[in-house]
């Protein structure tokens, strides 16, 4: 079940809106400033924001810039300011889309599910371990600001698992999947490549040894 967050600093709002999206089969989650909504963000696996400009503390668009910046998930800014400065502003901030009040419900609807088809498409080639982004078009494995760039072999091993979480591989199917048929060594060398990834990773998932067996890696609660 996918999970919005729905930031705004007015009661009967956040009210409606959340009322209206539970209904139509998501989790909802809500924040009344842009400061509570970035406490969410960091403890709760959150798939969309939806936020509102004007709100005390942390506005909108610093929580847009905030977001963007730390979370590849899609944005949606409501308000009531309509003029093309604003929604430029807006959208140089890094949000999605950008939608005026007053709106119909079931138009916001199919615009957080258009926006949700679009990051499905764009991120095929994406695994998201919480805040780790496992990023398998270009080799790369992204946390937060740091991008990191592991030796190919481990970086192959870690997209293996993170696949599948929860699910078992022997080690003998791991060598096949990462090595080759053809490899020469033994299965040592997944227990060196795991023991490496467990010194980087201290967060986000935990790789456990299945005894006799293999591993399987658990994705951590936030």
């Amino acid at each position: 079940m996918k999970q919005l967050l729905i930031t705004d600093d007015d009661y009967n709002s956040r009210a409606l809106l959340g009322h209206y999206m539970t209904k139509e089969g998501f989790r909802v989650l809500e924040a009344q400033n842009g400061r509570e909504a970035m406490q969410v963000l960091e403890s709760q696996a959150v798939d969309l924001v939806i936020m509102d400009i004007m709100m005390p503390e942390v506005d909108g668009l610093a929580l847009c810039e905030y977001t963007r910046k730390n979370y590849d998930i899609p944005i949606i800014i409501l308000s009531a300011r309509d003029q093309l400065s604003d929604k430029e502003q807006g959208y140089l901030s890094g949000t999605d889309d950008y939608v005026t009040k007053p709106f119909e419900l079931p138009e916001l609807l199919f615009r957080v599910k258009a926006l949700f088809r679009r990051y499905s498409f764009a991120s095929s080639d994406k695994i998201r371990l919480n805040r780790l982004v496992i990023d398998r078009k270009n080799y790369e494995v992204v946390n937060g600001d740091e991008v990191l760039l592991l030796p190919l072999k481990e970086f192959e091993l870690l997209a293996q698992l993170a696949e599948y979480p929860g699910r078992v591989f022997s080690r003998d199917e791991l060598i096949y999947l990462i090595w080759g048929s053809d490899y020469g060594g033994d299965e040592r060398t997944v227990d060196v490549h795991i023991k490496r990834l467990r010194q980087r990773f201290d967060g986000g998932f935990r790789i456990h040894t299945i005894r006799g067996i293999g591993y399987k890696l658990e994705v951590l609660e936030q």
